[in-house]
């Protein structure tokens, strides 16, 4: 995410990090390359400029007089400047209205609105606690319509049905006087895209919006789009008032300019992220995290949330109970352990929110090929008997060449397996009696645990 802005303000960090006192020259310096980054990163040329003036009047001006580190003076001048042009802290969704509590989705055709639709559903239900119904208002394209109903089903809420023969405002009418009758907290109205913004297109949202009164209209906009981004943002501004945007394939925009830039030309909040394809896959978005983000700071706090998100913890508190009592642990388990790592979106979705200087250092290993390393592991064990599974010690050379050839590997993959299993259990054991500080005493040097690639 932003990776090329990140790499470009995480080397001017340490560069400011090393400055002995603050002077207008080197602040000068150090602006010209941060100028440079953002215009490289698709920021928005106004956007730019007012950045570039609040940082210079912040460094040049009282607040770091008398500092032991000027530069990290600096540096959190930075920070907190990038946190207020995307919007400072949190802005949360409102749902203080009478139930049901209307949202309105807009955006163009291809970012993403029908998905995050879905998502959001996810996230109302899951976080909020809330009886949620979708319907699409999409009488242009049949698909559209069968693709809520799909991910509305995978997020757990209901779905409208709506057909192309029926007005969108027929349709938003329906599903809301529905939506009274049995109760719903929430209306999720996903409307129709175009490829371009056109007359047709706003004047029908409009419409929508003076029937339905939304409590927010949310703007879905593509991360990837840049300066397009930009300017669709303010002609749907100009149409609507906009009440939060959501920023879809944050994790793929390498540039990070529209983050930067859709706050501050439309005035209204980033509420939410895309960080994935997965229905989960939506984060509340913090204006002060995603900045320490992009300055190659982290981002432990959401590091910390997706690996408890992932975990499954009655597996984890019977797998523990397991150990305790001095049960085998088998290729069941292990098992159980890879899959918990797919499920908190896979190595590369955890480095991404590592601090630059450790995400340096794990970048040495080739993420696409660990995550395919864990796949083919997964493959194997599934390739084997329940039997071979609760006792490994069966599997010997006949075995492993049916194994290898269920897998489509080599016999040597499934002896590396089961050496890495092997590995792992003589832990397990260790920790059986108490022994683990002993065993972490012992295991010093060692970087990682058997079967993960760091």
């Amino acid at each position: 995410m932003a990776s090329a802005l990140t790499d470009k303000l995480s080397r001017l960090v340490k560069q400011m990090r090393g400055q002995a006192r603050i002077t207008e020259a080197n602040v000068q310096d150090m602006l010209r390359e941060v100028r440079m980054a953002l215009l490289e990163a698709d920021v928005a040329l106004p956007v730019v400029r007012d950045f570039i003036a609040r940082v210079k009047d912040k460094a040049l001006g009282q607040e770091v007089l008398g500092s032991l580190k000027p530069g990290q003076a600096l540096v959190g001048i930075v920070n907190k400047e990038l946190a207020a042009t995307m919007g400072e802290g949190v802005a949360d969704i409102n749902l203080a209205a009478q139930p049901p509590a209307v949202i309105l989705m807009a955006g163009l055709q291809g970012a993403g609105k029908t998905t995050t639709t879905a998502k959001l559903a996810k996230h109302l239900i899951e976080k909020r606690k809330k009886k949620v119904l979708t319907v699409s208002g999409d009488v242009y394209r049949p698909a559209a319509i069968e693709q809520l109903k799909t991910v509305t089903a995978q997020a757990g809420a209901e779905w409208f049905a709506s057909s192309t023969e029926q007005k969108p405002r027929e349709i938003a009418l329906a599903a809301l006087d529905y939506a009274k009758k049995h109760f719903f907290d929430v209306l999720l109205v996903d409307t129709a895209g175009r490829l371009a913004i056109d007359e047709v297109l706003m004047q029908e949202i409009k419409e929508l919006h003076a029937v339905l009164k939304p409590v927010e209209t949310l703007f879905v906009v593509d991360a990837m789009q840049g300066q397009d981004a930009v300017n669709t943002a303010r002609a749907f501004k100009e149409a609507l008032p906009l009440t939060g945007i959501v920023l879809t394939k944050l994790d793929g925009d390498s540039r990070g300019g529209a983050a930067l830039s859709v706050r501050q030309i439309t005035g209204a909040p980033i509420k939410f992220a895309g960080v994935s394809e997965k229905i989960d896959g939506l984060e509340v978005f913090d204006a002060e995290r995603h900045a320490g983000r992009i300055l190659g700071m982290g981002d432990i706090v959401a590091l910390v949330e997706q690996v408890a998100q992932g975990v499954d913890m009655e597996a984890a508190q019977k797998l523990a109970a397991k150990v305790k009592s001095g049960d085998g642990f088998d290729l069941n388990d292990f098992l159980g352990q890879l899959q918990q790592m797919k499920q908190m979106g896979g190595l590369s979705s955890l480095m991404d929110k590592l601090p630059a200087q450790l995400a340096a250092k794990a970048g040495q290993v080739d993420m696409g090929k660990a995550e395919r390393d864990i796949r083919r592991k997964e493959g194997i064990i599934c390739s084997m008997t329940p039997h071979e599974r609760r006792r490994p010690d069966i599997i010997k050379a006949t075995r492993k060449k049916r194994i290898a050839a269920g897998a489509g590997v080599q016999v040597q993959e499934v002896n590396r397996l089961l050496n890495e299993f092997d590995q792992m259990r003589t832990m397990m054991k260790k920790m059986k009696g108490g022994g683990l500080m002993k065993m972490m005493k012992k295991m010093g040097g060692m970087k990682g645990m058997p079967g993960l690639p760091f």
